[in-house]
């Protein structure tokens, strides 16, 4: 099997492509023909040690992929080999082959491609979890998401919208509001790349003014930074502020803000919460199928590289340059 290899901490140029023998699933595990790949954000943290989780190297990124089952382990039922899944394996996946737990992998529909079933989980459980689960977004609330073109930002326009919710995207350049009005956003706002103070009471007046002054019922943050401030800011009285992500930084927050709106501050693990409530996990996700099924989410791919460019594909991320998704397609 070969594998992009992440031999010491570093940047997306450090990862190498590597032959390696084959692993065999164990109890409860099953073995993946890859045939796609997810690229993610935790993926740009976990081979520089900046995630929340440290494999002991040498190991591959990739928590997210698509394939078919190649072989069983023990103790495994519901699965044949030949079938077409999609896996959450936390690192791993930039790899022709990987090992997964069965409780981790899922049958995908027929009508599913393997390059759409490797970005699916991940972003649209994550905001699906930090809408339905932690937020409780209803019909007819407002909702801004932060970084909206982004992987789990687009997914978030999708679910706002399919839940009856109208939905301000925020993004950093036209060519992004223009993804958005294409995903259904309801209104847009461009944001500098660059947050002084001016800016971010600008920021806030802006998301006011498209609420007539009431502020925003639900803010859905995947930037962090600069931003996240004027953000909440603009929240309604008892809104949700949804902490999702950190890519411009970890923010500051003056928590007497919380105080005067009257408003919750919410952490967004997906993660953890796959492992501590499968259940939910399990309704969640036939709950996202059906939705798929009915043409309500897709996901956007804007770029797809083979395995051995996983480098280029975790800089574009990085830099924050992508508009939906970018998959690793493995031959």
């Amino acid at each position: 099997m070969r594998s992009m290899l992440s031999l010491g901490p570093g940047g997306p140029e450090t990862l190498v492509l590597t032959r390696q023998s084959m692993s065999q699933p164990g109890p409860g595990q099953v073995l993946l023909r890859v045939r796609a790949a997810g690229v993610n954000f935790p993926d740009t943290l976990i081979i520089r040690d900046l995630y929340q989780v440290k494999p002991p190297r040498p190991f591959a990124p990739g928590g997210e992929v698509s394939g078919e089952i190649a072989a069983i382990g023990e103790d495994v039922s519901g699965f044949v080999v030949g079938d077409r899944v999609l896996a959450l394996t936390g690192h791993g996946g930039y790899s022709t082959h990987v090992i997964a737990e069965a409780t981790r992998t899922v049958r995908i529909p027929d009508q599913m491609p393997f390059d759409e079933a490797a970005c699916f989980l991940f972003t649209y459980e994550t905001s699906h979890h930090a809408l339905k689960d932690r937020a409780q977004l209803r019909q007819g609330e407002t909702l801004l998401v932060l970084g909206a073109a982004g992987g789990v930002g687009a997914a978030a326009v999708e679910l706002g919208k399919a839940a009856g919710a109208r939905v301000i995207a925020a993004v950093s350049s036209p060519e992004k509001a223009e993804f958005c009005r294409d995903l259904g956003a309801d209104e847009i706002i461009i944001y500098p790349r660059e947050m002084n103070r001016d800016a971010q009471k600008q920021f806030s007046d802006q998301i006011k003014s498209l609420t007539g002054g009431e502020g925003v019922d639900v803010v859905y943050d995947a930037v962090g930074g600069d931003y996240a401030e004027p953000a909440l800011r603009a929240l309604a009285w008892k809104g949700r502020f949804l902490v999702v992500g950190f890519p411009a930084g970890i923010p500051r927050i003056p928590l007497n803000l919380t105080l005067l709106k009257g408003c919750q501050i919410m952490g967004v693990f997906w993660g953890a919460a796959v492992r501590r409530e499968p259940e939910g996990h399990a309704e969640n996700v036939a709950e996202l199928f059906s939705l798929y099924a009915g043409g309500r989410i897709k996901p956007r791919i804007c770029a797809r590289y083979p395995l051995e460019r996983a480098g280029k594909a975790l800089a574009l991320l990085q830099d924050r340059k992508v508009l939906g998704k970018v998959v690793l397609t493995v031959d």
